[in-house]
C-alpha cells in the first residue's frame, strides 16, 4: 500500500504551491519561493522508508549553466527510485530555481548548500529554520528567471 502521493505528481504538485503564493509568480521573492518548498517538502511520497529516500537541498551560488554567470538559488527535492529488486536504480530530482544577475554583493555570498532528509529523525522545521536567514541578501530582489523543473540524476 503507497504511503504517500506518487512521484510522478511532484512537479504539478510544487507548481501548485509556488502558484498558490501570496505574490503571482512573476513577482516572486526568494522568500515566496522557500516557503512555497516547504510546503512541498512536508508532503509525504510514495518512497522507500529508508534514510536518503526522501531529501530536500536548499543551495545558491554563482554558475553559468547555460549562457552567462547567473547567481541562482535552488531548492531541489531528491527521490531515490528503485528498481524491481529493490535496489537503487537512479535519482529524480525536482527543482525550483531562481536566478538572479550577479554582482558583488551576491559574488561575495560564495557557494552553499544543505540536505534534509525525511525518515532520519531529524526535524523539517528546525532544518527550515536554520536555513530561512540564508535568504536575507535577497529580501529586496526579484529574480530574473524562475524555473519549475524535473529531470533524472
Amino acid at each position: 500500500m503507497p504511503r504517500g502521493t506518487h512521484l510522478n505528481d511532484a512537479l504539478p504538485l510544487l507548481r501548485r504551491e509556488v502558484e498558490s503564493g501570496p505574490s503571482p509568480v512573476a513577482e516572486l521573492t526568494a522568500q515566496d519561493a522557500w516557503l512555497a518548498f516547504l510546503r512541498f517538502g512536508r508532503q509525504r511520497f510514495d518512497t522507500a522508508v529508508t534514510p536518503g529516500s526522501d531529501g530536500l537541498l536548499f543551495q545558491y551560488g554563482t554558475y553559468a549553466f547555460s549562457g552567462p554567470p547567473m547567481f541562482t538559488v535552488d531548492f531541489t527535492r531528491q527521490f531515490d527510485i528503485n528498481d524491481d529488486d529493490g535496489e537503487h536504480c537512479h535519482y529524480v530530482q525536482v527543482h525550483c530555481e531562481l536566478r538572479y544577475p550577479p554582482d558583488p554583493a551576491l559574488r561575495d555570498l560564495g557557494s552553499f548548500n544543505s540536505w534534509f532528509f525525511h525518515d532520519t529523525g531529524e526535524e523539517l522545521e528546525q532544518w527550515a529554520e536554520e536555513l530561512g536567514g540564508r535568504l536575507d541578501p535577497l529580501r529586496n530582489r526579484r529574480p530574473a528567471g524562475i524555473h519549475l523543473y524535473e529531470g533524472p540524476v
